[in-house]
């Protein structure tokens, strides 16, 4: 699929044409299937879509292409994609497999809540690799936070986590982002790791999101390297990356829908200020035109 392919684009012309027919309702699966919405989800949005059709004896491709913008958003909004970020401080853990754009996106994230008029710490919990920990200590200080870094190579990443939010409550800092390991030499130990850094903070504060980082890109089979931290992470928010355009954009529904976890952050582009918060309506609008 060529890199400039949308399924707002796909859609256009289809939309444009004098009436809906047979042709209309393969053109609108391919497009579908296309931009990653999955089989199921691509039948069951048809599906509700010839009824509404029928239902108002209508042919005309303008109302189709309305219907399916409110079917999309519609679906989209069953889930709350608001931030819950009013502790202090509120502590963010994130997770994901390394390779996703973790550690650019806490820098990204970093960003946003610092134009919002947050202060921010962030905890570099991923002690076993040191080229991670320089890595966020550049993006976070790019995105106008400070930094808690291990003491030493391989330091006990729930002890990073705990030091992270001591600073926060010590300087009255509102938020505690702490990174954490995308890879260990089991998921068994990746999860007790993350249990251990959930336990430490809980002792300190409440956890107010465990964010969950997915690459667009990867499509489900990202999803289903992230079903670790699913099943065992208490995961609250996904934040989607590498969103570019629309090509891939019914991953964005697919993915709620599987998880039944809302989509709370998406990144659409390299900058430090490509992460934005999840607006159903404006996603959906962007998506189909």
């Amino acid at each position: 699929m060529a890199a400039s392919w949308s399924l707002s684009g796909a859609l256009k012309s289809m939309f444009a044409r004098d009436t809906i027919d047979a042709e209309t309702w393969s053109d609108l699966e391919d497009a579908m299937i296309s931009a990653d919405f999955g089989p199921d989800i691509t039948e069951s949005v048809i599906d509700e879509l010839r009824a509404s059709v029928a239902r108002f004896k209508t042919d005309d491709p303008t109302d189709l292409k309305r219907m399916l913008r409110e079917t999309l958003e519609e679906r989209l909004a069953r889930l709350d994609p608001t931030l819950t970020l009013s502790a202090r401080p509120a502590v963010v853990l994130v997770v994901g497999v390394n390779g996703v754009g973790k550690t650019t996106t806490i820098g990204k994230f970093t960003k946003f809540l610092v134009g919002h008029g947050r202060t921010v710490v962030v905890g570099a919990a991923d002690t076993f690799r040191a080229a991670a920990v320089e890595q966020l200590a550049t993006w976070a200080e790019r995105g106008g936070a400070s930094i808690v870094r291990p003491q030493q190579q391989g330091q006990d990443p729930a002890s990073v986590a705990f030091q992270t939010v001591e600073r926060a409550q010590r300087e009255g800092i509102d938020i505690a982002i702490i990174d954490t390991a995308g890879r260990l030499q089991t998921k068994s130990g990746l999860m007790d790791e993350l249990g251990k850094i959930r336990r430490v903070v809980e002792k300190q504060t409440e956890i107010a999101e465990v964010l969950l980082v997915l690459d667009a890109t990867t499509g489900q089979n990202g999803v289903a390297q992230a079903e670790a931290f699913i099943k065992h992470a208490g995961v609250t928010g996904l934040v989607i990356t590498k969103l570019d355009g629309s090509a891939k954009g019914g991953f964005v529904l697919a993915v709620q829908e599987r998880t039944g976890i809302p989509i709370k952050l998406v990144g659409q582009g390299e900058g430090i200020n490509d992460l934005t918060g999840f607006t159903p309506h404006v996603f959906v609008q962007g998506l189909v035109g």
